[in-house]
């Protein structure tokens, strides 16, 4: 799978943390910054991720920020994403199988970097269950 992948400043590290992982476990991934401690504005990360992926650059999206909340509400400003704010492997597996969810949104401050993987682990192997929750989805545009 080719995941993107994008950050602010204060979520840098726990994004490069994520990408070698999913590296290491065989997927291709997209590198969309930021790439060092200099403060930058999330929203522009989380619109460059989405836009990757609402045009077929990348299957799925992940960003990350301070709270992982931001960087989220930028990402969904984009038609066709459904990117859910994730912090736990609940979350991260909830957000598949009932919203489809095609980017997830975490939080460097919020969340530990071991958690974080398992995390992403679960968003990349998680499918969706469609049924009933189908035409829930199609209503999120």
């Amino acid at each position: 799978m080719r995941i993107a992948f994008a950050a602010d400043h204060a979520g840098r590290r726990l994004k490069d943390h994520l990408l070698d992982r999913a590296r290491t476990a065989g997927h291709e991934v997209l590198d969309l910054g930021t790439d060092d401690d200099g403060s930058v504005d999330y929203p522009d990360f989380g619109r460059r991720c989405a836009e990757a992926v609402a045009d077929g650059q990348a299957e799925r999206g992940v960003v990350v920020c301070g709270t992982g909340l931001g960087i989220a509400m930028a990402a969904n400003r984009v038609a066709g994403i459904r990117c859910a704010p994730i912090h736990d492997v609940t979350t991260a597996r909830l957000a598949r199988q009932h919203n489809d969810a095609n980017m997830a949104a975490l939080g460097e401050r919020i969340i530990g970097m071991s958690t974080a993987a398992d995390c992403l682990d679960a968003f990349l192997a998680t499918e969706f269950e469609g049924g009933r929750h189908s035409p829930r989805v199609t209503k999120l545009g």
